[in-house]
This record gives structure tokens, C-alpha cells and sequence, in this order.
């Protein structure tokens, strides 16, 4: 059986939030920018897990924060993606690269508000310069991922609200011309579509 290698020892133990076994492996010299067969980095391991003094810890040691791994996940997008609104305030904090895109062409923005992660949209429309207007590979803006992938519901009033109150442009169309106000009323939205006509 192969002994484990600094680099391999450190990435397990970011994993398992372990953090004094991250110091010791990085003191018998593990690359702090090490990737696993997937290209995930320590810190995206520790993200993961829900180990955010692990990532804080990594963020001192002057890690990438960005890198993506095989399917363009970082810490950031992955606490935009699973509602670690935590974890998303040490990335913006720490200066992550907002433009970074998910394997879908969206930005940390779009999968929170196609899954209605509420704090997560208004955190970061209140707290950073995200563009809000973004169309992903699919031809869809953050407002049009929220009406069409929701149920209509209060959340979805609310994060509709907090987008166009930021910038989300309502006349922006899906890959079919169809405007956000249409695809409301085409799912009988009604309340979703008051919201979005007060912005026309």
C-alpha cells in the first residue's frame, strides 16, 4: 500500500475539515493549489463539506479562489448553487471573480435565482457589481430562469422584485422573443406578472 503524498493528504484533510492536518501538509510541502482527478481544488473540497474555517484558513494562504473544477464549480458558485449564503459573503469578501460561469454560462446570480435562494439574490444585487442581466448558454436572464423554473409563489415575487429593482431589464426576451411578463401570464402567474409590469 503507497503512502499517501503531501498533496493527496492535503486534500483529504480540506475534505474532512481537518484542519490541522491541512497545516501539516502543507508544511511538509503539499501545493496549496493541488487538484483532485476531478480538478477541485482544497478549498473547493473544504467548501463543499461546509467547512468554512478551512476555506478562511486557505484564503490566507493565498489559494486560487476561483478555479473551477471539471464542471466549472468553484466555492463561490457553489454556494450560490446550494444556498451557503455564508460561504458566498468569505468569497465576495475575499474578492472572487464574479464573471466566473457555471457549465451552463451563468453567473453566481443565475443558479440563486433560478432556485429561489432569496438572501443569496438580494446579498448579492445589495453587495457587488454582478451582471443581472446576463443570458446563460440556454438564452435565459436571472429573471427569466426565476419565473419559468419557480412556482409563481412569494419568493419568486420577491426575487423577480429585487432583480428588476437592480437593473434586470424586463424587456429582455428568451431565445424566442418571449418577454418575462409573457412567460408569467403563459404560466398564469398573475402576481408574478403585477410585479414585472410596475417595472415596464
Amino acid at each position: 500500500m503507497t503512502t499517501p503524498s503531501a498533496d493527496e493528504r492535503y486534500l483529504a484533510a480540506a475534505a474532512a475539515g481537518d484542519l490541522d492536518g491541512v497545516r501539516a501538509a502543507l508544511a511538509d510541502g503539499a501545493d496549496k493549489d493541488a487538484v483532485d482527478r476531478e480538478e477541485a481544488s482544497a478549498v473547493l473540497a473544504a467548501a463543499r463539506a461546509g467547512h468554512h474555517d478551512v476555506v478562511r484558513f486557505l484564503i490566507g494562504e493565498g489559494v486560487d479562489i476561483d478555479a473551477q473544477d471539471q464542471t466549472c464549480f468553484n466555492p463561490f458558485i457553489h454556494g450560490c448553487i446550494h444556498d451557503d449564503l455564508e460561504l458566498v459573503k468569505i468569497m465576495v469578501e475575499a474578492g472572487t471573480d464574479l464573471k466566473r460561469l457555471t457549465r451552463f454560462g451563468g453567473n453566481g446570480l443565475t443558479p440563486a435565482a433560478e432556485k429561489g435562494h432569496l438572501e443569496i439574490v438580494r446579498y448579492l444585487l445589495e453587495n457587488t457589481d454582478i451582471n443581472v442581466n446576463l443570458t446563460n448558454t440556454l438564452g435565459w436572464t436571472a429573471l427569466i430562469e426565476t419565473i419559468i423554473l419557480g412556482d409563481g409563489g412569494p419568493v419568486r415575487q420577491q426575487t423577480a422584485e429585487l432583480l428588476l429593482e437592480h437593473g434586470a431589464k424586463p424587456g429582455m426576451t428568451d431565445e424566442w422573443g418571449v418577454t418575462p411578463l409573457d412567460l408569467a401570464r403563459k404560466r398564469g402567474f398573475d402576481d408574478l406578472a403585477a410585479v414585472i409590469e410596475r417595472y415596464l
